[in-house]
């Protein structure tokens, strides 16, 4: 199958694009950088906020995966929500046959913040263009180099003690990117009439305060946390950006979401694409290891 992958350089494309290829799937990789793109699959031009852009890229195309969001903008809400519309304009114009999205879990009766809204809307507006839209919505992907799982180690590495809002006792249910990955293959292949939006998440459910306590028990750290209940987002944002390296806009936008419950309440994916997910204490030590290897290999710490 001739498949396109948005956001193909980020944290989930450069982990989907060879899956697809070991696949046995022909890959267009997006980029707005095709030129120094060293991945897998063929790069192809295309900027999903340059509508012009997107025809050429979807010549031939059967699925595209949209992987791509606007978060660390001030207005991300109006620019993910004009980037999903003309993407899935141009998708049916070029005669795609399905979308595959990677959304936000939360209950649609939650007063949800604006970036989980804002995924939500997403999934409606990459489906007006008429192209059939297969959603994947997850918590916390576990994996190097994703922003809220490195906002987690970070926080457990670098303060001895926290001071932390009062969100750390809100539940989730993190997922191995490994998982998810295996999840947006599977769905590929799933037939005509099952695209639908599908939960999906680990064996655990947890507060962010035990995911952070069994990080650090992993890691042989022993941490105080204390949670504080007037800590308000905008500070708890200023928090994060001095002690990690999530920017403060961005940090705003997953503090504000992080007040919200994200837990699978239907899992009806575990019967269209069966297997086992991973443990979470198994997730953290394989993006520990990922980690590891890329510092002993030079890369970013």
């Amino acid at each position: 199958m001739r498949v396109l992958v948005t956001g193909a350089t980020g944290f989930i494309g450069r982990r989907l694009v060879p899956s697809l290829v070991a696949d046995g799937h022909e890959v267009l990789a997006m980029t707005r950088r095709p030129d120094t793109y060293e991945g897998e699959g063929t790069a192809v031009f295309g900027d999903v906020h340059d509508a012009a852009s997107l025809s050429p890229a979807l010549e031939g195309v059967e699925s595209a995966y949209y992987l791509v969001h606007s978060l660390g903008s001030e207005d991300f809400v109006r620019r993910d929500a004009q980037a999903a519309r003309a993407f899935g304009e141009a998708a049916a114009a070029a005669g795609v046959r399905r979308i595959v999205y990677l959304g936000g879990l939360g209950d649609d009766s939650d007063d949800l913040s604006p970036h989980l809204r804002s995924r939500r809307e997403v999934e409606g507006l990459l489906a007006e263009g008429g192209v059939p839209v297969t959603t994947l919505r997850a918590g916390i992907v576990v994996g190097h180099g994703g922003i809220s799982w490195e906002m987690t180690r970070q926080l457990v590495e670098h303060l001895p003690a926290m001071v932390t809002p009062r969100w750390v006792s809100t539940r989730t249910q993190p997922i191995a990117v490994d998982d998810v990955i295996r999840y947006l293959v599977g769905v590929l292949s799933l037939p005509e009439g099952t695209d639908r939006a599908y939960e999906i998440g680990g064996p655990d459910v947890l507060a962010y305060a035990a995911m952070m306590r069994r990080l650090a028990d992993i890691e042989g750290r022993h941490p105080v946390i204390l949670p504080v209940p007037l800590l308000s987002p905008g500070l708890s944002a200023l928090w994060l950006a001095l002690v990690t390296d999530v920017d403060t806009r961005t940090g705003r936008s997953l503090v504000g979401s992080m007040v919200n419950e994200v837990v699978v309440r239907d899992d009806a994916i575990r019967e269209v694409v069966p297997f086992e997910p991973l443990a979470y204490d198994e997730a953290v030590r394989r993006a520990l290891a990922e980690r590891a290897r890329e510092q002993e290999d030079g890369g970013s710490s």
